[in-house]
C-alpha cells in the first residue's frame, strides 16, 4: 500500500490532512511543518519536574506519564508532530533482556549477545508485553486530536550494537567483529530484532501512531557496502512490515550521508538527513519519490536568536525544490537547550513558509 493510499474500509483519521502527514506524502502544505527529535525531555523543565526521582525505563511504561511527557512539547512549542515519549531498548526490555538505562551514560546490558546460544534469549514481543504502550496511546490520541502522532522504534543494526557491545560504543568493535567473522550469527540476530521491532511499531500503529520513524542512530559507521550487505536487509524486513498500514515511515541515522541512497531503498517514505549533508545534495542521494526531514544543526540554538533565525533560512533555502520537507533538527535536542529557542524557531519557520 502507498503511503498515499488510505488504508481500505477505514475513515481518514483527523490528521489526516495535517502539515506533518501532508508533507511526508509530498503533498502541498500550509507551512512547512516542524518537529524536533528529543522535544519531550530534559530540556523542558516540566519534563525534570514530572521525571524527578522516576528511573528512564519505568517512566516509560507509566501510561499517564508518557502521556504528559509527550504532549509538554506541543503545548509549549506549538510543533506540528508528537512523538511518542519511550526509548528503543523499551521492546528489548519487555522480552526480559536484562538491561538499565544509566544516567551520564545510556543502555547498559548485563550479558551482551554474543554467541547463537545468547541469541536465544530474544523470544518475541506479543502485543502484551508492551500493554501500557497501547494504553498511553489511546490516551494520547484522545488529547492530541488533529496533532499527528508519531511512533518509533531503534532498528535492528543500532539495537544489535547495543546488545553485542553490552552498552554505547565509539567503535563498535565486538559488533562489527561478528558482523565480519560470524555472518551467519549477525544476520540470524538482525533478523530477529526485525521481527521484534516490526512488532513494537504495529502495536503502535494500531493504538492509533500516525507515523512512524526508525531510528538506526549508529548506522553512521558503517562502510555502503556492508550496510548493504549486512543491515539493508533487516531494516527493509521492517518497512515492509508495516507498509499495509498505509502510515509514513521515516528513516533516521547520524553520519549517514553516504547511506542515504541506500537507507531510502530499505523503504522507508521520509529520509531523515543530519546536519552534515545539504538537503538539495542530500534529494539527489536519496533519489525520487522520497520526502525529506532535516537539518539544523542542534548546536546553533546555542548561538542566538539572529544566527538561528539565519542557519534556518538556510535549511529552508536548501529544501526550496524538494517535494516534501518535514523540518527538523539534524539530530536530536540538547539537553542543556534553551527551551524558548525551540518555540523560537517554530514560529520562525511557519511564518517564513505560510
Amino acid at each position: 500500500m502507498s503511503v498515499n493510499d488510505r488504508p481500505t474500509g477505514q475513515p481518514p483519521s483527523a490528521t489526516y490532512d495535517s502539515a506533518f502527514l501532508r508533507a511526508c506524502r509530498r503533498e502541498p502544505v500550509p507551512h512547512t511543518p516542524v518537529w524536533f527529535m528529543r522535544q519531550a525531555g530534559r530540556s523542558l523543565p516540566e519534563y525534570r519536574k514530572v521525571r524527578e526521582g522516576v528511573p528512564m525505563l519505568e517512566s516509560c511504561m507509566r501510561p499517564e506519564l508518557v502521556t504528559e511527557i509527550t504532549l509538554q512539547p506541543v503545548r509549549r512549542h506549538g510543533v506540528d508532530a508528537a512523538i511518542y515519549f519511550s526509548d528503543i531498548v523499551v521492546p528489548l526490555k519487555a522480552i526480559g533482556i536484562d538491561l538499565d538505562i544509566k544516567p551520564g551514560v545510556g543502555p547498559v546490558v548485563e550479558q551482551p549477545v554474543r554467541t547463537r546460544a545468547d541469541l536465544a534469549r530474544l523470544r518475541d514481543l506479543t502485543p502484551e508485553d508492551v500493554s501500557y504502550v497501547t494504553e498511553a496511546i489511546g490516551l494520547l490520541t484522545r488529547e492530541l486530536g488533529a496533532t499527528p502522532l508519531i511512533g518509533f522504534a531503534g532498528a535492528p543494526f543500532t539495537l544489535a550494537s547495543y546488545l553485542v557491545e553490552g552498552g554505547p560504543s565509539r567503535t563498535y568493535e565486538n559488533a562489527k567483529a561478528m558482523m565480519y567473522g560470524d555472518p551467519e550469527l549477525w544476520a540470524d540476530l538482525l533478523d530477529r530484532l526485525a521481527e521484534i521491532t516490526s512488532v513494537f511499531l504495529q502495536v503502535q500503529i494500531e493504538a492509533g501512531a500516525s507515523a512512524v520513524q526508525l531510528f538506526d542512530s549508529w548506522a553512521g559507521a558503517l562502510a555502503p557496502a556492508d550496510y548493504r550487505r549486512s543491515v539493508l536487509p533487516a531494516s527493509a524486513k521492517v518497512f515492509d512490515a508495516v507498509a499495509g498500514y498505509g502510515v509514513p515511515r521515516i528513516h533516521f541515522g547520524v553520519g549517514t550521508g553516504e547511506l542515504l541512497g541506500l537507507m531510502g531503498e530499505a523503504g522507508a517514505d521520509v529520509v531523515g538527513v543530519d546536519w552534515r549533508v545539504r538537503l538539495d545534495d542530500a534529494v539527489r542521494r536519496v533519489g525520487p519519490g522520497k520526502a525529506l526531514q532535516g537539518n539544523l544543526d542542534p548546536t546553533v540554538l546555542f548561538a542566538g536568536p539572529d544566527a538561528v533565525r539565519a542557519k534556518a533560512r538556510e535549511v529552508l533555502d536548501s529544501a526550496a525544490g524538494l517535494e516534501g520537507h518535514v523540518f527538523n533538527l539534524g539530530h536530536g535536542v540538547m539537553p542543556s537547550t534553551d527551551p524558548d529557542a525551540l518555540t523560537r524557531l517554530v514560529e520562525y519557520v511557519h511564518e517564513q513558509t505560510a
